[in-house]
């Protein structure tokens, strides 16, 4: 069955020739959900190196192995965007890091706020989620998943040449705005489900290394904390409209 598919995200390098072990959950994948046998096809990425197409050698009980064949498409270069969210119960939050995958997120920081009402979360079930959406979607990389940080935490290592966008449910910043290409440091921080304090935002605007900050608006109605991080994501990456 040479459809390939199937794209697994793997951590071994891959250039022509090179034989790799696919996982325990990838092999029961391929061999018992899948049924596929050797001489099969799939794709490989690993967030380096392209996307690889890979022939099947053995398949065994618990055991893949695989061999890359040839390259189908270069590495691309990703948008250099931060999602900052304050933390959510774990389905929503589930649901962020899935869609912030699928839309191009760098880098997903979790943010503990006043209001917040979770405060850790497991990283390699998060992992896993993104690794899942990127296989799905097509994407070359896995966004890397930070540990959970209060939000002076963050603000006080924030880099200085990395511009912020704040989501203010208040709505009396100018809409937010697709950033053209976005291969500029960026990051867009929204807030939790009870929404900013002004001790925040003013902590926000006001901190020092925080030298490039837009307070800005996600529409006319007021968003769920999942349904703010994902529209406003999409809408920064956006390709510009053509005029």
């Amino acid at each position: 069955m040479n459809d390939p598919s199937i794209r697994l995200y793997v951590t071994s390098p891959l250039e022509a020739g090179a034989e790799l072990a696919a996982s325990e959950a990838q092999s029961h994948y391929l061999a018992a959900v899948m049924r596929r046998s050797a001489g099969d096809t799939v794709k490989l990425f690993n967030g380096k190196d392209g996307e690889w197409l890979a022939r099947i050698t053995k398949v065994a009980r618990k055991s893949v192995r695989l061999e890359a064949c040839a390259r189908t498409r270069e590495q691309e270069t990703d948008p250099d965007c931060w999602l900052c969210f304050a933390l959510l119960k774990r389905q929503k939050t589930d649901l962020v890091v899935e869609k912030a995958t699928e839309l191009g997120a760098s880098v997903i920081q979790p943010i503990i706020t006043e209001r917040t009402q979770a405060d850790h979360v497991n990283l390699d079930r998060l992992r896993a989620i993104a690794i899942e959406a990127a296989e799905q979607c097509e994407r070359l990389a896995v966004p890397e998943i930070r540990q959970p940080l209060k939000l002076p935490a963050l603000l006080a290592a924030w880099p200085s040449e990395r511009q912020l966008f704040v989501a203010d449910e208040r709505r009396t910043g100018p809409g937010l705005s697709p950033t053209g290409g976005a291969f500029q440091p960026i990051a867009l921080m929204t807030g939790p489900e009870g929404g900013w304090t002004l001790r925040e935002l003013d902590a926000i605007g006001s901190h020092p290394l925080v030298s490039r900050c837009s307070r800005v608006s996600l529409g006319t109605r007021i968003l769920r904390a999942e349904t703010a991080a994902i529209a406003g994501l999409a809408l920064l990456l956006a390709a510009p409209s053509q005029e």
